[in-house]
This record gives C-alpha cells, structure tokens and sequence, in this order.
C-alpha cells in the first residue's frame, strides 16, 4: 500500500500565515500538518509516499526531506497549481493510482492515528472516510444506504438543511484499491478532466461513480476519533484546542467562553441553560418566522421593554432589556455610584465591573458555602457601601434565600438608602418554595430602592439570542440604564421570544417539573461517588468537592481530554482559595448519567 497527499493549494483564507510557506507548513500547537500526517503515515510501512507539490513547491520538499521518514518519498509537481484545482492534482499522479492500493489524503486535515487505522484496518479494499455530520461542518456531504454504499456525493447546490441528519461529512481522507483504480477511478478521472476541464474536485469523479449499478466504494464512518479540517485562521484556533495536551486543552477551552458547538461532541457541563426548554412548538414558531425576522429591523429599547413588560405584569418604565444579563450588569454598576457588597464566591461579573477598592467583600467561610439575609445584614450593618447584590440563588453555590427573608433584606436596604440588586437569573430552578420570584407588580411598589435582574438566556434556554431583563421601580435609574445601552441593543430574534414567550406559560412550567425530577435523581447519584461531596443546590448546577488525592483541576482536565466532557474547576476562583471545588451544570438524564458515570470511573 502507498500514500499519495494532495498538497499543492495556496491557503488563501489562511491569509499572512501562507505568505512564505505552504498551507500543511502552518504549524498546529507546534507541528505542521505536514509532519503530523506524514508520520502518521511513516508508522504503517507503507511502500512509499507521493506528494504533489505546487505552490511553495520547492520549500515543502525540502522541508519534508528534513524529516526523516523511513517511507519512500516521490514528489510530483503541479506547475498550474493557481489555475488548477485538485481534481488536476490527483491527475498528475493517476499512474500512481494504477500501481497499488492507495491512501488518498488532502494536506490540510489533523486527525490522531486511529484514523488512518479505521482505513487500513477495514478489509473493505475501497472506502471514503466519513462522520455524522455537524453544523460546524461545511464542504462535500454524502448519503449512505443500510450497507453503508454510497448513495450520493451532495455539494453546496444540493445541500438541504432539513436533512442534515441523514448526511455524512466526507473527511477527505479515502482508501482506493489498486482494481478499484484500474477499473473505476482511473478512466473516470481522465474522461472527466477531458471533459470538463481541471478546475474541479476530485469528489466529482466519485460522485459520477456512485450512479454506478457497481460503485465498488463504501463508506467507513468514524466514531469518536478526533479530526479537524483546517481552511482558516478560527479552523486554526479550534484544531489547536482539540488535539492539545494535559492542561493546555483546558487552558484553550477556557478561554473561549462559550461557542462550544464548533468543538467535536464535546458534552459542556460548564455553561448553564435550562436543558428542558424551549418546548418544539416555540422553536416551529421562531423557525416559521425566520427569514422575517432575519430581513427585518428589530424594535427600540421602549417596544422591547412594552414587550418583556408584559411577561412580568410590570410597567414600561420599570423595565430595560440587554443583550443577556450582562449588558445590563455593566450598565446598572456604570451608573450607580459607591461601593459594593457582595457576598463571595460569587458569579464575577459584578465585582468585575467595579474597581477593586470599592468591592466590600463577604467571604462565606463554612463547608456548604451557605449564608442568610441576616448575616448579610449583619455584616454590612457598619460598611459604607451603596450597592448591595445578592445572586438569588447565587452561582457556584446554589445557595437560597427564601422570598420573605429577601423582602426583609429590602426592607433593611431601603432603611440605610442601599440599592439592593437581587440577580434572579437562577430563582425558577428553585423548588424550595412557590413563587420566589420578586419580578412583581406588588413588590415593586413598596420598594424603589430594589433592582431585580434576569438572565433570560439561562432559565428559558436560549442563551444564543442573549437576553435579559432588568426592572425596578426607580424610573430613574430604569431611564439612566436605557440611555448606558444602544437604542438597537437585541435582534429581532430575541424580540420575538419576548413577544411569544406568555403563550407557552404552561410548557415553561411542564418543563421545570422535570427539571427538578431530573436534578433530584442526578444529585443522587452524584452523592453515590465517595469521593465526590454534594452541596446542596436550588440552582440548575450543583456544586461539589473534589475528595481524595486528585485535585479539582486534574479531575477537570481528565473529563475533558479522556471523557471530552467540559466542566467549571473553581479552585482558583476567588473565595474558594485554591479548594478543590466544581460547579456541575444539571443537563438530561442521558447526559448526566454519562457524567457520572465517567466521574466514577475516575475518582473511585
């Protein structure tokens, strides 16, 4: 068997990185794509490895020579390479194809080596490689019959969106047989370049094949195998973070802060949403309308607040919508002027937003991270604080204060002139009590000092439309924080879930019945591990301590790297002091048990 590696392209959309070198030069966490496929390739003492060079030729020879592979290398030269596309490429080294079995590969894909193996270790003697495919996919899809024939090559033009769950993402990487060549491919090849010229693909060849009564070619679909293809700058950035080692993947992931659906089956338990809602009939809706609301302007600020309003029985005035919760943290502690108190550890985009010396700290010291209203009275009772926030119930702990405890908070805040902002972006997940809410005509007219803030995006699901909403009764502060955000500050997406939101009242309520069987079943078994201790929670996440010899961070990086499971590690968040803690987010029962399941496997 040999090897034959379509490598002549520009790299255009990698921009300044394929200046001076060829696309497979760009290194991925230090190693060129050329050096991880060709000693991959150098492992299954192949007969040799043919390259077809073009752009940047003579470097990517000389580099590869520098390598010291133990395989036969032959280059083949593809002088037109900016005129030509692929298909001319795989042209030049037709007589290659003749001569034995072959892997066919394109430059520019990072797999591990189980993937090759998937290839050479079916005894099928032609196959095209290919996986279920995802929305971060793009490129040639196929569709494949019970005995995984190909069934048809699909481009751009034929691509229908409402059949994606029958496609197949081929990864560019295929196995041809030395009679399969002969036979098929070959004389396809050639009699397609003649007729349609050299600027196509070489898939086209395959996809004229398939119409065959015998194609001779099936498909062999990976499972968890990792692979990335790599056409620019972001490819670049997501490769890198899924084939890094130990800590580094972590590191990487962390810091993207979201976006997770680009990353392969990677299963987050670190971002919270409700996982049982939107209900299917909301998401007919949205999908039903769409194109209008992708070609239309969104409403202003004062529509937008009209509109979310009425959710909440709650006057315009009293009501701001952000761009999720976060817009309008930023703008309320902006506005708002002294310091403020917060109890830690705590959910960091409110001290973030202060500088540090006017932060007043309430450090929850005990094992359950629990405190009540009234230590946080006690507490503040001689601090000079303007500002007090409480996260109802408060993120990472899950901790709860009950509605009566927290109007007893108002009544001492109003007393000493503090404005008391009570974040309820979790307070529907709670069980403890019926109606904790204090987003309510009623409550806001005994207190102009209270600001409630709601995270839209975590208890109804939708964080990819990022909406919250802030209210109070100080219809100054409500006018100051519209003035702090744009006039256009949310899409008509988010605008049209606020206007049909009240019609499913009664899902919403359905689907937090099952999440509190859910979470209640998961905890359970969460607190079955023995080296695992389970915090109580009212939240749709549930904190725990890591017990043992293995740190918060080691279990971390192993889910993710072994399991690709992504959870939240708080030891280096602030009032955890290096503590070996997680914040677990309550997602299905299928996605919790396979959670627990590899927590098991690790910690006991």
């Amino acid at each position: 068997m040999q090897a034959i590696i379509l490598a002549a392209g520009m790299g255009k959309r990698l921009k300044a990185l394929t200046n001076d070198s060829t696309k497979c030069m760009v290194k991925v966490n230090g190693v060129t794509m050329a050096e991880r496929t060709l000693k991959s390739l150098d492992k299954l003492n192949l007969n040799k490895i043919v390259i077809v060079v073009g752009y940047k030729g003579d470097k990517l020879i000389e580099y590869v020579n520098s390598l010291g592979l133990k395989t036969k290398l032959e280059f083949v030269d593809n002088t037109v390479y900016d005129k030509t596309n692929n298909i001319y490429s795989l042209y030049l080294a037709k007589d290659y194809l003749l001569e034995d079995d072959t892997l066919l590969l394109e430059s520019d894909i990072v797999f591990e080596d189980a993937v090759l193996r998937r290839l050479v270790d079916n005894p099928y003697p032609s196959l095209a490689l290919v996986a279920p495919f995802e929305s971060w996919m793009d490129g040639t899809v196929v569709t494949l019959d019970e005995e995984n024939n190909l069934q048809s090559f699909l481009g751009k033009k034929d691509f229908d969106f409402k059949r994606t769950a029958e496609y197949y993402k081929t990864v560019n990487l295929y196995k041809f047989g030395k009679d399969f060549s002969v036979s098929h491919y070959v004389p396809f090849l050639e009699a397609y370049c003649k007729a349609l010229g050299n600027n196509e693909y070489y898939e086209q060849v395959l996809k004229v094949i398939t119409y065959l009564d015998k194609p001779e070619i099936k498909a062999e679909c990976l499972g968890d195998e990792k692979w990335y293809e790599i056409d620019d700058e972001q490819d670049l950035e997501i490769a890198e973070t899924i084939f890094a080692e130990g800590n580094e993947r972590l590191d990487k992931m962390q810091k993207a802060f979201g976006g997770y659906w680009r990353y392969p089956k990677v299963l987050d338990f670190c971002y919270l949403v409700n996982p049982f809602y939107p209900c299917k009939k909301l998401v007919d809706e949205m999908q039903a309308n769409f194109t209008e609301l992708l070609t239309q302007y969104p409403s202003g600020q004062r529509i937008n607040a009209l509109t979310a309003a009425k959710n909440w029985g709650l006057k315009e005035s009293q009501v701001a919508v952000g761009n999720g919760a976060a817009e309008l943290i930023k703008g309320l502690l902006h506005i708002l002027d002294g310091k403020l108190g917060v109890a830690f550890p705590t959910f960091q985009e409110y001290p973030n937003r202060k500088p540090s010396d006017e932060v007043v700290p309430y450090f929850v010291t005990n094992d359950t991270f629990s405190y009540t209203a009234d230590d946080l009275m006690n507490f503040y009772a001689d601090k000079d604080i303007r500002i007090l926030t409480l996260i109802n119930p408060d993120n990472p702990s899950g901790n709860y204060i009950k509605r009566a405890d927290v109007l007893r908070l108002a009544d001492w805040a109003k007393q000493k002139g503090i404005v008391l902002i009570v974040d309820e972006s979790f307070v529907d997940f709670c069980d403890a009590e019926e109606k904790p809410s204090l987003l309510r005509a009623d409550v806001f007219e005994h207190y102009d000092t209270l600001v409630v803030v709601k995270s839209i995006s975590k208890s109804y699901g939708v964080p990819g439309i990022r909406l919250g909403v802030a209210a109070s009764a100080n219809v100054e502060l409500m006018n100051a924080l519209k003035k702090e955000i744009a006039i256009w500050n949310i899409n008509s997406y988010g605008e049209f879930f606020l206007q049909i939101q009240e019609k499913y009242n009664k899902d919403y309520a359905g689907a937090l019945e099952r999440f509190y069987e859910v979470r209640n079943a998961y905890m359970a078994r969460l607190a079955q591990i023995k080296s695992l201790r389970v915090i109580p929670t009212q939240a749709n996440f549930v904190l725990c301590e890591v017990l043992g010899n293995l740190s918060s961070t080691e279990l971390t990086e192993r889910l993710l790297n072994d399991y690709n499971i992504f959870i939240k590690d708080l030891s280096t968040k602030k009032g955890f002091d290096g503590r070996n803690y997680i914040r677990l987010a309550v997602r299905t029962t299928e996605d919790n048990d396979r959670l627990v399941d590899a927590l098991a496997e690790i910690l006991d």
